[in-house]
């Protein structure tokens, strides 16, 4: 009986392992949103957002790389042309940034930054590229500190998708720290619930809700669903901003983990 009792803790064991090491995305992902904003009371689809995962092979490890691009529909590209990349390389076991890049084109302003972390001594190495008004760039490059955990925007939402709220309850939290032009925003993800919504090309599914609750100057709220299933793809964002509100719907969805 002892053997029988300890065998089945083994297995029990092995199965919370093995769940907890299942990862919801892999190499090879990409997803696809088109980006919504409310104009004269409607919402009107404006830009495509897509995220991609793969994986970078470096001298010493093997890092997982998100790149999400924004590129408004050309047919509004005379009222307010954006063309944004976002790139987070991250470690697959801690899931914790080693370099961030951010290049962002939106009407005539633009701006190009890259953080390399040094997550033993938390210091962000940055280096920030300007514009001047003749059309030439220079380069400032600084140091500063970050906290334990503080990540850039991608890789939070990654590490979210990451979380076990498959084990929450209604109203179970978590607080995150986004590191946004070298200071660090805190926001707290709540979970509400579960509900099914239109998932795009994934059709009708149940997804975790979650609300996005920050104190921050731009993003006023936010609620966000992920599908209820080991790929917790973010399916659902709808937001509201100081200067209006908008939505992100999946559209596409291809190379998901499980």
């Amino acid at each position: 009986m002892k053997k029988i009792v300890c065998l089945l803790i083994v297995t029990c064991m092995f199965q919370v392992v093995a769940h907890a090491q299942k990862s919801p995305f892999a190499n090879g992902e990409k997803l696809v949103y088109t980006a919504s904003y409310k104009m004269s009371g409607f919402l009107t689809d404006l830009a495509q957002v897509s995220m991609e995962t793969s994986e970078v092979k470096t001298s010493s490890n093997t890092l997982y790389h998100f790149k999400c691009r924004a590129n408004t529909f050309r047919k509004y590209d005379f009222f307010f042309k954006i063309r944004d990349v976002y790139e987070s390389y991250v470690s697959t076991s801690s899931l914790l940034p080693a370099l961030y890049k951010r290049d962002i084109q939106e009407g005539s302003y633009k701006k190009k930054m890259k953080y390399v972390y040094n997550q033993k001594k938390k210091v962000i190495k940055s280096e920030q590229t300007k514009r001047r008004r003749d059309g030439t760039d220079w380069v400032v490059n600084e140091n500063f500190s970050f906290s334990n955990g503080a990540m850039d925007v991608i890789s939070t939402l990654y590490n979210v998708r990451n979380l076990p709220i498959e084990n929450a309850a209604a109203g179970d939290s978590k607080v995150f720290k986004i590191i946004f032009d070298k200071e660090e925003i805190p926001i707290t993800v709540k979970y509400v619930g579960k509900s099914t919504i239109d998932a795009g090309s994934l059709g009708q599914k149940e997804c975790y809700k979650l609300k996005i609750i920050t104190n921050g100057d731009f993003l006023k709220s936010a609620t966000l669903w992920m599908t209820a299933d080991a790929n917790k793809v973010p399916v659902k964002a709808e937001f509201t901003i100081p200067i209006g509100s908008g939505m992100l719907q999946l559209t596409k969805a291809s190379g998901l983990a499980n």
